[in-house]
């Protein structure tokens, strides 16, 4: 598989590495990714993570902008401007220095959320009611689905 999926809560060690899921680096391999590029989320307090296709969805987005306007400089410096290419040590752990941890709160633990292109890292306290808000989310959705295609159905 090619996607990052699941979810894997890992303990931070006493230097401060983390052990990524081995599934989730097979990933990054068969991207031919060496390490993991990681910025802070747009829109949650988590941290976006990937390789190649991030990078290049990344690319992607800035090159539909207009060169030099505010808001691919503005995107540029938000994804690129605060992201890190971490590396693996040969056991599979990458150190998250101290500005991506403190920008999302990781202390002693970190939950990595698969998400299919990208993967996510959160503290677990706020996974855990993220997770709560977006099944509830999905429930409301699917219930306005349901109710739309009732209208449109024929009788």
């Amino acid at each position: 598989m090619d996607r990052f999926l699941s979810h894997f809560t890992c303990r931070f060690d006493a230097k401060g590495r983390v052990s990524a899921p081995p599934a989730f680096r097979a990933v990054l391999v068969k991207q031919g990714f060496e390490g993991v590029f990681v910025h802070p989320s747009l829109d949650a307090p988590a941290l976006d993570c990937g390789g190649t296709r991030l990078l290049d969805e990344i690319s992607a987005l800035l090159a539909s902008l207009p060169r030099y306007s505010r808001e691919r400089e503005d995107l540029a410096t938000a994804l690129l401007g605060t992201g890190e290419i971490l590396r693996f040590d040969t056991e599979g752990r990458m150190t998250l220095g101290d500005r991506l941890r403190d920008s999302v709160g990781l202390r002693d633990e970190a939950v990595f959320v698969g998400q299919g292109e990208k993967f996510q890292i959160w503290e677990p306290v706020r996974f855990s009611a993220y997770l709560d808000q977006a099944r509830a989310r999905v429930l409301q959705l699917r219930a306005e689905l349901s109710f739309r295609n009732a209208q449109g159905a024929p009788e």
